[in-house]
């Protein structure tokens, strides 16, 4: 894996500049991300990536767009509010998790 440099922090990352070291994540870290991709973290969006993380640690996998939806309690159409165009990418790529699988 390569080792990138984001907001003056050393972190692993894979060719898509997903992290690929759970424990390397931070809040700070997330609002960096999320700023580079146009996107001001507000307690919504924190709500989700809060999820993604906890689901992450206890199931081993970055859950999918229905699964935050449906056990995370947060509508689809809200996701696509806060992370427009592909939420799942974006939510898995700001909370420092692997794509969900059938990412593309």
């Amino acid at each position: 894996m390569t080792v990138a440099t984001i907001a003056g922090t050393p972190v692993h990352v894979d060719g898509e500049g997903f992290l690929t070291e759970y424990d390397e994540w931070t809040e700070a870290l997330a609002q960096h991300l999320a700023a580079g991709i146009g996107i001001e973290l507000t307690d919504a969006h924190w709500k989700a990536l809060r999820f993604l993380r906890d689901d992450f640690r206890t199931r081993g996998e970055t859950a999918t767009l229905r699964r935050v939806s449906t056990v995370g309690g947060i509508p689809i159409k809200e996701l696509f509010a806060l992370f427009p165009g592909k939420p799942a990418k974006k939510m898995a790529y700001i909370a420092g998790l692997p794509k969900p699988h059938g990412c593309v």
